[in-house]
């Protein structure tokens, strides 16, 4: 299991644009189709990552307890698909289903927008406020696959709570840790 980094992009930083296939329900949505009144929440994941599995559940209850507060939950997978199979829009369709998504999972197959957002790794998380300006990219918390820390997602959530209620936002925030994405040769 490799352990990369995410990158800490500026904040501040605009959201960048897409156009991707939702791949729960067929059809393709840009970001401004998907965003939040309130702010946005955009995850890269994908279907086989540990650390992905290891935070899925809690991950689901985040966007389940803030969509209706008006944060737009957007999930994206780049992974190679030809090297990673285990990755495919199809599997990516079981795996929402399986974990009860109820935001789409959109497939990232040319790889530009993750490049776009500069992401390292699964999971990487970029919250956005309702001007579309980064102001958190890190972790969910200090819990990780086997380190014995149980998921408490303090850090993100406290982020979508400044946010969803005008709070400052701690700029000194921790990188996520993950798999690496799989990028194409």
């Amino acid at each position: 299991m490799s352990k990369t980094a995410s990158k800490m992009v500026p904040l501040g930083t605009t959201a960048p644009e897409f156009y991707l296939k939702d791949t729960n329900s067929n059809e393709y949505f840009s970001f401004a189709d998907l965003q939040g009144e309130k702010g946005t929440l955009v995850l890269f994941i994908c279907n086989h990552c540990p650390f992905v599995h290891h935070l899925i559940t809690e991950l689901v209850m985040i966007a389940n307890d803030y969509r209706v507060q008006g944060l737009g939950v957007i999930a994206i997978s780049s992974n190679d698909v030809i090297n990673y199979p285990q990755d495919a829009p199809e599997l990516m369709t079981e795996f929402a289903f399986e974990n009860n998504f109820e935001f789409p999972y959109l497939y990232d197959a040319t790889q530009e927008v993750a490049k776009a957002y500069d992401a390292a790794c699964t999971p990487d998380f970029y919250l956005f406020d309702n001007q579309n300006k980064l102001v958190y990219r890190g972790q969910m918390d200090d819990s990780r696959p086997g380190n014995g820390i149980p998921l408490s997602a303090n850090d993100l959530r406290g982020a979508i709570d400044g946010v969803l209620y005008n709070r400052v936002i701690n700029p000194d925030q921790k990188t996520s840790v993950g798999c690496n994405i799989k990028w194409k040769k």
